[in-house]
């Protein structure tokens, strides 16, 4: 069974889920999103949509949430928040 990261972010308001390919441009990554404005997705409804993307979570896995800056160089620049889960294709083999 191959394992991905999924990952979640939120950009410009609106919290999109994806989940990186390596070898795969970043363009043809599977991902989707949420309505703008709402507020951080709770995990059933992030299982529903990576579901939707055709993953699962992986057994045992848990959601870990890292801060960074816009401007990594920049202590007064915004934080930016990205959530990571491994994942695994829904029937077990390549998506």
């Amino acid at each position: 069974m191959r394992e991905y990261t999924a990952q979640l972010s939120n950009r410009g308001g609106r919290w999109r889920l994806f989940v990186a390919l390596l070898g795969v441009p970043v363009s043809q990554w599977p991902e989707d999103g949420f309505f703008p404005g709402s507020p951080v997705p709770t995990v059933a409804e992030r299982s529903r949509l990576l579901d939707s993307l055709g993953f699962v979570f992986t057994d045992g896995a848990e959601w870990e949430w890292t801060e960074y800056s816009e401007r990594p160089d920049d202590d007064t620049s915004p934080v930016r928040l990205l959530a990571s889960i491994r994942v695994c294709s829904r029937d077990g083999g390549a998506p």
